[in-house]
């Protein structure tokens, strides 16, 4: 038995748990090279977004179309729930439990929040923009890479529910530690890429 797990056994965890093992340590190398293949994947989404965004095919543009303050509120809770995850990972390594998974609970329902906020953005360009998906191969660009953005965060709110049922029947342990080091790792990783979303898309889009 390692160290680690002898600690476990006996009711107390390392200052790092997600780091206390081999298999944890492991996790989060791994887990740092999938993001390295989900940036070159958002890369490829954000070049072909730019390459296309002026062929509206007479359809409305993105200074007509986007309306900054709605999507600004979104970002803000992006942003917050980063907070609140990074929140929750110190929670973990003092050992407060309760704290953890109130911290995580938050990061979901801000995570929900912005989720429904876009999706009403999506349904305002469709109902009264005529802004679909096939309206143009700008629109065709941009529901592709925001909507993936979106299925990001939808798996990662999954995810995170996911851990705080674990955490409410297995405890904080060694194990449980390292899969809620990486979906923290995960949610600051779709929360970067939604700022850059916001600048190229958005706020490039509004000036452009």
């Amino acid at each position: 038995m390692t160290t680690a797990h002898a600690e476990a056994a006996n009711g107390t965890l390392p200052h790092e748990p997600e780091k206390a093992t081999l298999e944890g340590r492991n996790k989060v190398l791994a887990f740092w090279l999938f993001l390295g293949g989900e940036a070159v994947l958002f890369g490829t989404l954000f070049a072909t977004f730019l390459a296309l965004r002026n062929q509206t095919n007479e359809g409305p543009s993105a200074n007509e179309l986007f309306h900054l303050p709605l999507v600004a509120a979104a970002t803000f809770l992006l942003l917050v729930s980063s907070l609140t995850s990074v929140f929750a990972i110190q929670a973990m390594h003092r050992g407060r439990v309760t704290m953890l998974r109130n911290w995580l609970l938050v990061t979901v329902l801000l995570g929900l929040c912005f989720l429904v906020l876009e999706i009403y953005e999506f349904s305002v360009y469709i109902r009264h923009e005529e802004f679909g998906m096939t309206t143009s191969a700008f629109s065709s660009a941009f529901y592709t890479l925001v909507g993936f953005h979106g299925a990001h965060v939808a798996f990662g709110i999954l995810w995170i529910s996911v851990l705080i049922g674990q955490l409410l029947h297995k405890g904080l342990t060694v194990v449980t530690a390292p899969k809620i080091y990486v979906s923290a790792m995960y949610w600051h990783f779709i929360d970067v890429v939604w700022v850059f979303i916001f600048t190229v898309v958005y706020l490039l889009g509004k000036v452009g």
